[in-house]
């Protein structure tokens, strides 16, 4: 994969594709912009090898064109300040202005082109899309890994139009965390998988099981596995339609020798509610009208020693409704045990990552990955579309 400090940028319209899709409140305030800090080091190589520096991104979900809700406008202020450097904003993502903004660029000037999903053709991947957002550009940089796994125009069908294009550093980063991880670990390697459902997850189980020592399994995707083994799990969510492939997915891990963990005891209530009373019971003592919402410590205990001679923990998916006092300790338990391994820790999913924080923990991990969806796929053992699009 060409990188981009492989490539002669000086004088040159660099596109960079980031992911500046951030939480804001309904002020138009960014709530977090950790993901425009973790574009900063591709923008400021850019700036320093004088570039003219244009910026694109989506943000939220907008329906049928233009909506100034989503608008990238507060993004443009925010990065003006961390880069300590005036950030153009355009009036769109392509057509005449903008090319006419593009051309009037001097070096070290940035352009931050408006929302791409602005336009339907983003999304469905439109070669016409891509044609005019690479008429933008001489140099296309992609640094949005947590995009990379859908075939948008952006992302995939713009790699059709330009040669001079390479992975920025984010993107390079997280690949090379993944690499360490998967293709060439120190053992014992293990995934801690949890979350709500089997069916988001089990491709990536399936694959896990080719390369890892030991597989944690939490949260409530694990109540599918325990009822697979004739638990009763009372009224908690299971996915009736993937219990066979929770059996045979045990089956298989016997036969390639890879331990896989499951809960011993769970926190029970007869909701999943912030103030509700709760229990806590041996997983085969379950009574019928209560609902699983997280390990219990007995759990916790056996997963803490799972962990601990790993050499390599790959984590995603909280292992309760962390969100809620009641149900927070299984998965305050698990970032206790990953934050303090001497292992190299790597971390993926919304979920895993807003935990972590919570918990002030995310500075004791080695690394974080920035796309759920794109590490998932990874795990997967498949290919990102955009990766692939960029080394052809």
């Amino acid at each position: 994969m060409k990188k981009m400090q492989d490539i002669q940028l000086n004088d040159k319209r660099v596109l960079i594709r980031v992911d500046f899709n951030v939480p804001m409140d309904e002020n138009k305030t960014i709530t977090d912009d950790s993901r425009i800090k973790g574009a900063l080091k591709t923008i400021n190589h850019a700036l320093e090898n004088n570039a003219k520096v244009i910026l694109a991104s989506h943000l939220g979900r907008p329906k049928g064109g233009p909506d100034s809700k989503f608008s990238l406008e507060p993004v443009a202020k925010q990065l003006s300040k961390l880069l300590n450097k005036p950030v153009v904003m355009a009036p769109d993502c392509i057509g005449s202005e903008v090319q006419a903004a593009t051309e009037k660029m001097d070096s070290g000037n940035i352009l931050l082109l408006e929302n791409l999903r602005f336009h339907a053709e983003e999304k469905q991947n439109d070669n016409e899309f891509a044609k005019g957002l690479a008429s933008l550009c001489d140099v296309y940089i992609n640094d949005a890994f947590a995009v990379s796994h859908r075939a948008h125009a952006s992302v995939e069908a713009i790699n059709n139009h330009l040669s001079q294009r390479a992975a920025g550093f984010l993107l390079q980063q997280e690949l090379n965390y993944f690499e360490k991880a998967m293709n060439n670990p120190a053992r014992p390697l293990t995934a801690v998988i949890g979350g709500a459902k089997v069916s988001s997850k089990l491709a990536a189980l399936k694959n896990m099981i080719n390369h890892v020592d030991k597989i944690i399994i939490g949260g409530a995707m694990a109540n599918t596995f325990l009822k697979c083994l004739d638990c009763n799990v009372g009224k908690s969510l299971v996915e009736d339609d993937r219990l066979w492939d929770a059996h045979s997915l045990l089956k298989h891990s016997v036969m390639n020798n890879i331990n896989v963990y499951l809960p011993i005891d769970a926190v029970v209530a007869s909701n999943i509610q912030p103030d509700v009373l709760t229990s806590t019971v041996p997983v085969k003592e379950i009574p019928q009208g209560q609902m699983i919402g997280d390990i219990g410590p007995a759990t916790s205990l056996l997963y803490a020693e799972a962990i601990q001679n790993s050499q390599t923990i790959i984590w995603n998916g909280p292992m309760g409704v962390f969100e809620m006092d009641a149900f927070k300790n299984g998965t305050q338990s698990m970032i206790h045990c990953v934050a303090n391994s001497p292992a190299l820790t790597i971390v993926g999913g919304g979920d895993t990552d807003a935990a972590l924080h919570q918990a002030g923990k995310s500075d004791q991990i080695d690394y974080i990955s920035t796309g759920g969806g794109a590490f998932l796929t990874l795990m997967e053992g498949k290919t990102l579309p955009a990766v692939a699009a960029l080394n052809h």
